[in-house]
């Protein structure tokens, strides 16, 4: 019988412990982990009725601090990247720790991801995880509470995103799972469908910053509405995939940001595995592993690397603070951050969602 509740893994570097918290709704199950508010496993039934685990992790605190793929952790303050690691809020100048070559990334150097949260509560299907983040850290203003909420519910993992703050600040949280819908130790996602809602995305220059556009995806290889399989898309030859050694790119979701509503659709052929994404975000990073080092060591003994995930983080566009085209990411004093993303699982149909070629 599955265990459902919380147990030991380990402890932090600080000595403080660390617990797994497993959650099942009688059709998903996953673990989740205190340290980075990090999925650690997430179990889906294949066509067949048999589980299978559908994101990439590790066995030890030690083995996730040691890499820095942010394998299904929680990142913030602020997700992906803030050009030059500077932004001007409110008339001054905040610097922050270039840790992702000329950019900041996911918050720092420690960020949300490599700190141990609270369990604020759990149940059989819901946990709640907490984070208080100090005026000052990593160069952030304000002290910012941060609440992460885990959710099964019928075959659909949600999670909720929330924070405030005593003073101006930014906020951009999301999870940095790569799945693997043939299974997290299956290799390569090269044959599996991935599309996205979205008419627009942001070209970026050769260190991931957007270029301040929006540019219409309409007769272009960078085109995701209809599904395809990853692999065939990776071999288009676009210039923006070269730079990026495959797609590590923002897409605008299409309809209103703040409402729920379809963001991604993806499909493994070999476990007839189906997974919609919805969020509130107004935004999707879509990354393809291209950086996941060959032979990285994963969970139960497998071996991970590059094109062996994708990620689909739902956020706020990357460099948001230093582009005043694009949705704000700053939260206000006394506000409350509030964005949820949902992630649905079935089998069985190809058929694409409403029929029509697009999610």
């Amino acid at each position: 019988m599955l265990y459902t509740g919380r147990a030991p893994f380990g402890a932090a570097p600080s000595g403080e412990p660390v617990e797994q918290l497993t959650l099942t709704d009688g059709v998903l199950s996953c673990r989740i982990l205190t340290l980075g508010a990090i999925l650690r496993a997430l179990t889906v039934p294949d066509a067949q009725g048999r589980p299978v685990d559908v994101v990439l992790g590790c066995d030890s605190p030690e083995e996730y601090l040691a890499q820095a793929d942010y394998l299904g952790a929680i990142v913030g303050r602020y997700a992906n990247r803030i050009a030059g690691g500077q932004f001007v809020l409110n008339g001054r100048r905040y610097t922050l720790e270039k840790n992702g070559g000329a950019c900041h990334l996911h918050g720092g150097r420690i960020g949300f991801s490599r700190r141990v949260w609270t369990v604020e509560s759990l149940t059989d299907s819901q946990a709640a995880l907490r984070l208080d983040s100090p005026d000052g850290e990593e160069g952030y203003p304000g002290r910012l509470s941060a609440r992460v909420t885990y959710a099964l519910n019928g075959g659909t993992l949600s999670i909720r995103y929330e924070a405030e703050s005593d003073a101006d600040t930014l906020c951009n949280l999301t999870n940095h799972a790569y799945f693997n819908l043939s299974g997290h130790g299956s290799g390569p996602v090269l044959d599996q469908e991935v599309a996205l809602s979205a008419r627009y995305y942001t070209p970026a220059d050769e260190n991931g910053i957007p270029l301040g556009t929006l540019a219409c995806v309409d007769g272009t290889p960078m085109d995701l509405r209809t599904p395809a399989p990853v692999g065939f898309r990776l071999r288009n030859g676009e210039a923006q995939l070269r730079r990026s050694r495959g797609f590590d790119h923002n897409y605008v979701i299409d309809g209103e940001p703040g409402v729920l509503r379809p963001a991604a659709w993806a499909r493994s052929p070999a476990a007839g595995i189906r997974m919609t994404v919805e969020t509130t975000y107004p935004g999707v990073q879509y990354y393809t592993a291209n950086f996941l080092a060959e032979g990285r060591r994963g969970k139960n003994g497998s071996r991970y690397g590059p094109r062996h995930g994708f990620c689909i983080e739902t956020e706020y566009f990357p460099d948001s603070p230093n582009q005043a085209a694009f949705p704000s990411p700053v939260l206000r004093a006394g506000q409350r951050y509030d964005q949820k993303t949902r992630y649905t699982f079935s089998c069985g149909s190809t058929k694409n969602p409403g029929d029509g070629g697009t999610p």
